[in-house]
């Protein structure tokens, strides 16, 4: 099992999740995170520290292609292991539907 982030991620970016993880697998987007789901120890410590619940356990249903999305982007975007303040209208983007397709950008973050 691993925990991936999900796409309510996008355009909120809410970093609260990097700071508790044991094995600083969050690795930081434009405008999202994900874990790499090889480096995932399954501690679950993140899931609750996410303010816009984008971070869910691999084995509910529909989640292999999260999985896939979190490993493809892990392994090009810089780690990221620092609290950073969350993207100016997060607050407006949670919960917001279809954010795959109106907002997700591939450029990577700074990292840090």
């Amino acid at each position: 099992m691993t925990y991936v982030v999900t796409e309510n991620c996008i355009a909120c970016k809410y970093t609260d999740c990097v700071e508790v993880c044991p094995v600083d697998c969050f690795y930081e987007g434009e405008n999202t995170l994900v874990i790499h789901p090889d480096e995932c120890i399954d501690c679950g410590v993140c899931e609750p520290e996410c303010p816009a619940d984008a971070i869910r356990p691999d084995t509910e249903p529909g989640m292999e292609e999260w999985v896939e999305f979190n490993r493809k982007y892990a392994e090009i975007w810089p780690v990221i292991v620092s609290k950073k303040d969350p993207l100016p209208d997060a607050e407006k983007h949670d919960g917001e539907e279809g954010k795959m397709e109106k907002y997700f950008s591939e450029a990577p973050g700074e990292g840090g």
